[in-house]
């Protein structure tokens, strides 16, 4: 079943690579051409040849194969280029993630913005909304796509009035997919703006997982 975080994941992941979706179609539109043209000239060759011995059968039989399999590859690969470029079949992951906090710390999702940090780029983050606990605390929930291969990343959260607070997200530079999300963990940094104006450090924790 779609869930409303898969929609977010394929929305920013065709919204990052647009340019890259269409370059990766045209590329897979003349691999295809390629292969067709590849595969006429084989059958060309061998039903146009005069004699029929089983080295001859063997060999154009191996060759009419390997074109074939040459215009499948070209085929799948074509589609999802095609899925990726309409963000149906993103090729790059996404983390789901939910912070903890005080539930005084935020009024509105409209407040936040998260911004992730690595040592190659800084993606927005999309912010999906708000939801109240029943010991005062408040979870702010969003995604944010994995556009590069690293295993520096940190999800920085800028509430303004309030403060900045980093989470260091623990994943590998190739994360797995995720159906469920990992454990809690507390912020690494807290920044204040307001001398005085933000709870302790083990009030703000995170957890996330791979879509």
């Amino acid at each position: 079943m779609t869930t409303p975080f898969n929609q977010i994941a394929g929305l920013i992941t065709s919204w990052g690579e647009s340019a890259d979706g269409q370059l990766g179609i045209l590329m897979s539109a003349l691999a295809g051409v390629a292969a067709a043209l590849a595969v006429a000239l084989a059958m060309t060759v061998y039903f146009r040849l005069s004699y029929r011995t089983w080295r001859d059968v063997a060999k154009h039989g191996l060759a009419t194969l390997a074109a074939i399999a040459l215009v499948a590859f070209a085929a799948y690969d074509m589609r999802h280029a095609a899925l990726a470029y309409l963000g149906l079949n993103p090729s790059k992951p996404a983390v789901e993630f939910e912070i903890r906090m005080p539930r005084e710390t935020l009024t509105t999702a409209s407040d936040s913005q998260i911004e992730l940090h690595t040592d190659r780029n800084q993606t927005l983050a999309l912010v999906d909304g708000v939801r109240d606990l029943t010991d005062g605390r408040a979870v702010l929930r969003g995604a944010v796509a994995l556009n590069h291969r690293t295993a520096d990343r940190v999800l920085v959260v800028n509430l303004p009035g309030r403060g900045i607070f980093e989470f260091r997200l623990r994943l590998p530079a190739e994360p797995h997919r995720s159906a469920e999300f990992g454990p809690w963990h507390l912020v690494d940094s807290v920044a204040s703006t307001v001398a005085g104006n933000v709870a302790p450090q083990d009030a703000y924790t995170i957890r996330y997982r791979v879509l």
